[in-house]
């Protein structure tokens, strides 16, 4: 954390769904999931700047959107009725972590928000009440209030900490937005996966997401880059897309292999996390 002409700035990891599967579809249109969800290192950096008026600004909105459309905004305004002081914000998004990749950037910024102006505004939230909080943003939320690598059932909101390995990652983004609702509406998906008795690292193996078959059938782009990185390990795509990612035991076989595949793509080699940075401040 550091402080910039009255702004704060605070860290934004993103994901990698290291599996990911879906066991059903919910009744309200939502897919049940089982996926491992893990930190790393690759961030981007949220600035807040407190306001004793109410207002919330968010003076860079991601791509253009009206700031009202912003998940960093809408986790402010969500946030602000539970506020014991006078609750307002002015925000600046440094973006690292590309959009549309299925490294859950957008949610990890409101998640951010959330537990600063937790804090902050005195809301006094616990731990679950964000969760659910945040859950009504998007399902990737959770997770990153919940601050810790962990297994994911539900929608992705109930979680539960899970041991990973040490695990430098090469991750390679097609040129390519994959739309995630055109996946989970796509008639083709896998939506019948068994659920998992005793979840842990070792029981998933082999790994697998159940949304890369479609993916790949829509997006010849994302096929394309997986085959390349498949070169040098087994690889497999994050979240809807469009990222697909290798693991490796120790950085310089990582760093090699990105700088193969940085030649190509748009490629980020990121080291994987325990817990969430904000977790030590």
């Amino acid at each position: 954390m550091s402080v910039t002409d009255g702004r704060q700035a605070f860290p934004a990891p993103a994901k990698l769904n290291l599996d990911l599967r879906i066991t059903g579809r919910r009744e309200d249109g939502y897919h049940n999931i089982e996926s491992i969800f893990c930190l790393i290192d690759l961030q981007d950096t949220v600035y807040l700047k407190p306001r004793n008026d109410g207002k919330i600004i968010l003076h860079n909105p991601v791509d253009g959107m009206p700031q009202e459309a912003d998940l960093s905004y809408r986790a402010a305004s969500l946030l602000q009725k539970y506020a014991r002081t006078p609750a307002g914000v002015e925000i600046w998004l440094d973006k690292k972590i590309p959009t549309g990749a299925g490294l859950g950037g957008g949610s990890s910024d409101a998640a951010t928000v959330l537990l600063v102006l937790n804090r902050w505004w005195q809301c006094g939230l616990t731990q679950r009440q964000l969760i659910e909080l945040g859950a009504t943003l998007g399902a990737d939320v959770p997770f990153f209030i919940f601050g810790k690598n962990a297994f994911a059932s539900g929608i992705g909101e109930k979680l539960i900490g899970m041991d990973i390995p040490k695990q430098w990652y090469v991750i390679v983004k097609p040129p390519v937005h994959v739309s995630t609702a055109k996946i989970f509406t796509h008639e083709c998906l896998t939506r019948d996966s068994a659920s998992s008795i005793m979840p842990t690292f070792q029981n998933l193996q082999p790994f697998r997401n159940d949304m890369q078959a479609v993916v790949f059938k829509e997006y010849p782009e994302v096929w394309k880059a997986y085959s390349e990185l498949s070169r040098y390990g087994f690889a497999l795509m994050t979240g809807s897309g469009a990222c697909v990612f290798t693991a490796c035991q120790d950085r310089n076989s990582a760093y090699n292999i990105y700088r193969q595949v940085s030649d190509l793509y748009e490629a980020y080699l990121a080291e994987g996390l325990s817990k969430h940075p904000l977790l030590s401040v």
